[in-house]
């Protein structure tokens, strides 16, 4: 990351879409180019609820990422049809668009998402997890395949969690994105507010160590977020539809809530460079993933 901005003609910046079906890697592809985790991963398919942008900033370039949700196909329930709204929108507004899918298998979650691709904005084919192919010369006849499907502009495959080819991919988006000053402060990583990054920490590791028995329609509420000095104050409650739920993740004895509330203050802490101190609660709230007014009010754009 660069101390000095640069406001020369030459100077190239600009807002890049990462889409793809659910699970794809998109969250580690952006946590990774950037250099710090500022959107959630989960083996739990549709943690990413929000339109989260990373930043990364050069000497002669800022690549602005914007992690959007997984396109959704299930549940038709107004928090579903939010999220793809997100993802709409989240495309035409780019400059660049990464098309993000595993290695090896292309099915219809992912033509799905390719059938909402804009033709006038730039696509770039990410095959992420190709350290997973044991055999490397099946990649290129598969991403032949998928690049018939679609007049992309180039085509990477990549290991985000490995980082390998990360550098090249960079050079081919730094190669679309156009000639702009930079729009952000060189030590900017996200545009969004602590407030908001404490919520999406707590729901992280409420997904990893609840998991599977978790329902996807919980989430968290930052009732109160004061800083004092270096310590900053997190009051969080977490929204579930059910008193079943709210048990589940209490867990015996509140030692489920326990292990969600000491990991995610330590993320905070790192994240935000100085102590917090967090409490957590879990509220029953019936029916509010199907209630657009009550997203509205729970941060859902």
């Amino acid at each position: 990351m660069t101390t000095e901005m640069t406001s020369a003609s030459n100077y190239r910046c600009g807002y890049i879409a990462i889409v793809g079906r659910p699970n794809v890697g998109k969250s580690t592809l952006m946590n990774t180019l950037i250099g710090a985790k500022v959107s959630i991963t989960s083996r739990k398919a549709q943690t990413t609820r929000h339109r989260i942008t990373g930043i990364q900033t050069y000497d002669d370039a800022q690549f602005i990422y914007v992690d959007t949700p997984g396109f959704q196909t299930r549940h038709a329930n107004a928090l579903n049809k939010n999220l793809n709204k997100t993802v709409t929108n989240t495309l035409i507004s780019s400059d660049l668009i990464l098309f993000v899918i595993e290695a090896g298998t292309f099915g219809p979650a992912d033509q799905q998402v390719l059938d909402l691709l804009p033709t006038e904005v730039p696509v770039i084919l990410v095959i992420n997890k190709a350290d997973r192919v044991k055999d490397k010369a099946a990649l290129m006849p598969f991403a032949q395949q998928v690049a018939s499907k679609f007049n992309f502009a180039a085509i990477v495959p990549v290991s985000a969690k490995l980082r390998f080819q990360l550098e090249g991919l960079e050079k081919e988006l730094k190669h679309f994105l156009p000639e702009n000053e930079a729009i952000f402060g060189p030590d900017d990583i996200t545009d969004r507010s602590e407030k908001f990054m404490a919520s999406e920490i707590v729901r992280e590791k409420l997904f990893r160590f609840v998991g599977d028995e978790l329902p996807y329609t919980s989430t968290v509420l930052i009732e109160k977020f004061e800083q004092e000095g270096d310590l900053r104050r997190v009051f969080a409650a977490i929204l579930v539809e059910r008193d079943t739920h709210k048990s589940m993740i209490i867990g015996n004895k509140g030692a489920r809530l326990k292990e969600v509330s000491t990991q995610a203050r330590l993320d905070m802490e790192k994240l935000f460079g100085g102590p917090v101190y967090l409490e957590i609660w879990v509220k029953v709230k019936s029916g509010w993933a199907d209630n657009e007014a009550g997203l509205r009010a729970y941060g859902y754009e």
